[in-house]
């Protein structure tokens, strides 16, 4: 347990306040799609006495920690190993066809950041690993060492917006022709001595946005959050609620959009009435998306970058 009592869950009274109207009923089923820590989970486990857990975590280590944390309810709980993508498929094999809740808290967690071995830090020496889920074998060494200059540039380009990703992306393939790439303080030197020096002035530690897109691209993070939302969104019921907090721009817009859509209406603007079946399928329950309070911030600097975007579903599918 000494993990996850250092854990900080983000925003959980925020989390616990949206998602209470669903979850308040008997045999309530709610889908931590991200578990992690179980911090939120644990939570929400003690305040709602009848609800049933499905936790969905692609780090066994994590769950191994969760699974210590959410001992208590292990008669409402269902921890599976699997990527959040394969939510439809997880709930098939739960025999559920209906969630009230689902619950997504995305990024890197503080326990892979703090772990040494796992590569996610730019601030520390380990190797190049970046995996959220260690059964799986692309790592980021595979990825510095293999990709071409021009697969490399749009990755930093495309997942860590990165202005410079091309003149690194040629330093990270002139300096593995002397040998494998393989440490992650090299790398971090690598992109630090790539990128302008005005540049390294300001904005943080210039590796930062190359460590973000290795990582996303190592575990396919968006096309998973591009998969995994529209499926959440549809095993809601009506009544049922989703929130989502994002930790970067990419992720969020990705929210955002999916979240929007659902909260559209689909007709022709010219058309007097709308039909049922063009109607908005979700209502949103927060204006733009919400960021955690200064004390929290203080208190979790972590929290600082968290956007929170919550919905609840108003209609059935046509």
């Amino acid at each position: 347990m000494g993990e996850s009592r250092g854990h900080q869950p983000v925003m959980p009274e925020r989390v616990r306040q949206l998602l209470e109207p669903a979850l308040a009923g008997d045999g309530a089923v709610l889908v931590d799609a991200t578990l992690g820590l179980g911090g939120h989970a644990a939570a929400l486990l003690a305040d709602h006495p009848h609800l049933r857990l499905i936790g969905i975590d692609r780090d066994t280590r994590a769950l191994a920690v969760s699974t210590d944390r959410l001992a208590a309810y292990r008669s409402r709980i269902a921890l599976v190993h699997a990527v959040y993508d394969a939510l439809p498929e997880v709930l098939r094999a739960q025999g559920v066809e209906r969630i009230d809740g689902a619950l997504f808290d995305l990024g890197v967690s503080s326990m892979q950041l703090d772990d040494g071995d796992r590569g996610f830090s730019y601030s520390r020496d380990t190797a190049l690993d970046m995996r959220m889920d260690s059964t799986v074998t692309l790592t980021a060494a595979e990825v510095v060492n293999t990709y071409s200059v021009d697969q490399l540039a749009r990755v930093l380009r495309e997942y860590g917006e990165e202005r410079f990703a091309r003149r690194i992306a040629t330093a990270i393939v002139r300096e593995r022709a002397a040998g494998p790439l393989t440490s992650s303080a090299r790398l971090a030197e690598l992109v630090r001595s790539a990128v302008p020096a005005a540049t390294r002035r300001v904005g943080g530690h210039p590796a930062k946005r190359t460590f973000q897109a290795l990582r996303i691209e190592v575990n396919d993070e968006l096309g998973v959050l591009e998969r995994a939302l529209p499926a959440a969104v549809e095993a809601l019921r009506v009544g049922g609620r989703i929130v989502v907090m994002a930790y970067q721009s990419l992720e969020d817009r990705i929210v955002k959009r999916v979240l929007a859509a659902g909260a559209s209406v689909t007709a022709p603007p010219d058309l007097p009435i709308v039909p049922e079946s063009a109607a908005p399928r979700l209502r949103l329950l927060t204006r733009g998306a919400e960021k955690p309070d200064d004390r929290e911030v203080a208190d979790n600097p972590r929290a600082a970058s968290a956007r929170l975007r919550a919905a609840e579903r108003i209609r059935e599918a046509a």
